[in-house]
């Protein structure tokens, strides 16, 4: 029989990672995530076991700045694996907080793992281009001179990054992964695409998750990281309002794509 979760588990959510099958909360208090097999290789930013990798190794259960929560237990079986975490309540964060908190991790020393996610910028650039690029930009009369040099010249945007310092990175760093509290640091969720990334990239994807000014995220985090959060937040936004287009309903996206043209100009600026 087919793994199923028990009747008495609260659904919290339907996850929004490639491998996520399902998420509940159990009477007792435990977070039970499911993961269905996905994508194998263990460099792909979407691996299907990592969630699972980084919970049973212990490898940011106690990292300064950004931890996972506690693992209760990973349990594998033939369609899948069933990961359990003790339960995180939500806390308030500012922005200026969140930063800071991904400045304090990305200057911790990490082992890198042979599973940890290394060009995650890259492959999502690649599956763009598979899906036509950023055309539907010029379709809708959204794009600009600076949005096509990006596209024109993303090869150069990232040999810039590989040649940033690499840190340590959850990868998704959106304020829905980044919830809990302990003490000043931040308890995170959702380590999918953890791995060593490019200095910044952690805050690139933050700024355009929150309404704080840039340069305060910066200031925040500490450190050489304006031009990786740059680079990431301009090619992340446009790829994601590109996305939105076709969808049925394209969120906040288009919205933000208008907001970050400082941003996109900074960003060709760098190449």
């Amino acid at each position: 029989m087919s793994w199923q979760p028990s009747p008495d588990w609260q659904p919290l959510t339907s996850g929004t990672g490639q491998a996520t099958g399902g998420v509940w909360r159990t009477p007792d208090g435990q977070v039970v995530k499911r993961l269905v097999p996905g994508v194998e290789d263990p460099r792909h930013h979407a691996y299907w076991e990592r969630q699972a990798l980084v919970a049973e190794s212990g490898i940011v259960s106690g990292t300064p700045g950004l931890r996972a929560p506690a693992c209760l237990g990973v349990e594998r079986d033939a369609d899948g694996i069933t990961l359990r975490m003790a339960y995180t309540p939500a806390a308030s964060w500012t922005g200026e907080g969140l930063a800071e908190a991904l400045g304090r991790f990305a200057g911790c020393s990490v082992a890198e793992p042979g599973w940890g996610a290394r060009d995650v910028l890259r492959d999502r650039l690649r599956t763009v281009e598979l899906r036509g690029g950023w055309d539907a930009l010029t379709r809708a009369g959204l794009s600009s001179p600076a949005i096509e040099e990006l596209w024109v010249r993303r090869d150069a945007a990232l040999t810039v990054l590989d040649r940033l310092p690499r840190v340590p990175t959850h990868g998704d760093a959106h304020p829905v992964n980044l919830f809990g509290r302990d003490g000043q640091d931040v308890i995170a969720i959702d380590w999918e695409q953890f791995g060593p990334g490019p200095a910044g990239f952690d805050l690139g994807y933050l700024f355009l998750a929150v309404d704080t000014p840039l340069h305060a995220l910066v200031a925040a985090h500490g450190g050489d990281v304006r031009r990786g959060a740059v680079l990431v937040a301009a090619y992340t936004g446009v790829s994601r309002a590109a996305w939105a287009l076709g969808q049925p309903d394209t969120g906040d996206h288009v919205e933000r794509l208008l907001r970050l043209s400082e941003v996109i100009e900074q960003a060709a600026a760098c190449l």
